[in-house]
């Protein structure tokens, strides 16, 4: 038999209003502002002075939160074993997608995620969007030459150790765009290392344009990219620069994910 399903009356009533009010206090604090006095948080939070004191050393009985020396708030150890357990259990493919989700929504085109191998640039996830277009040949689990389409060029562009690899075998032409000279692929590669993007446009796949940006890892190389890709047509004038820019900022933002994930033993 299906357990039923909880009404919104129902969870209302199961709903602790000052649990959430604690947790509502505990967001205040990051890495720019770790610390906060009484008076602060009761103007950041917009509580009353008595409410947030009240809370703040409940939250201190139960060991989430300390005092420092001059009497200030601060999150104790239970708060950082608590994220780092998540953390544990985060990866770059569960975090990636509600960014996927969201740029092949906004743009239509499909959008993937890429991380480096010895042989290529292996899709680990694709989300197709609503344009028409399809893009045969890249599905979850296809590996990709380094030095063609967005994706897999970015991730060589930041990555030492993949172009010392890559440069020792012969550059396999796709098309009459696909980049073979080396001189000229490095050149390209340092230009894409300096935009902090990637712009292709059927050096792969005729008639298929991508643009993909860099997941880094602590030590500034690519352990990922993300990208969206679709007809050619579709990836000009104003709608490129807002492609490149959605495109950027969620690998800027799926890089501090990186950058927080606990280093592999």
């Amino acid at each position: 038999m299906a357990a039923p399903i909880e009404s919104e009356t129902q969870a209302g009533r199961d709903i602790v209003g000052a649990v959430l009010k604690a947790c509502g206090l505990l967001e205040h604090f990051d890495a720019s502002h770790p610390t906060w006095t009484l008076n602060e948080l009761t103007t950041a939070s917009g509580m009353n002075k008595t409410t947030v004191h009240r809370l703040m050393t409940t939250l201190i009985h139960a060991g989430w939160i300390d005092r420092t020396t001059e009497g200030a708030y601060r999150v104790a150890m239970p708060v950082f074993e608590i994220g780092s357990a998540a953390l544990v259990q985060l990866d770059i493919r569960t975090a990636a997608r509600p960014f996927m989700v969201d740029l092949a929504k906004t743009f239509g085109d499909t959008a993937y995620l890429m991380v480096p191998a010895e042989e290529g640039a292996v899709c680990i996830d694709r989300l197709e969007g609503s344009n028409p277009l399809v893009v045969a040949g890249i599905n979850i689990g296809s590996v990709m030459p380094y030095h063609a389409a967005a994706g897999p060029i970015v991730m060589l562009a930041f990555s030492e150790a993949l172009r010392e690899r890559w440069f020792r075998r012969e550059l396999q032409r796709f098309t009459e765009r696909t980049r073979t000279d080396p001189t000229a692929l490095v050149d390209h590669l340092n230009t894409v290392k300096s935009a902090g993007y990637s712009v292709s446009d059927s050096d792969y796949l005729e008639g298929v344009a991508a643009v993909a940006a860099p997941i880094l890892g602590r030590d500034g190389t690519a352990v990922a990219s993300i990208s969206i890709g679709g007809r050619v047509e579709a990836f000009e004038g104003n709608a490129l620069d807002e492609k490149i820019q959605r495109v950027r900022d969620a690998a800027a933002r799926l890089t501090r994910v990186a950058e927080a994930l606990p280093a592999p033993t």
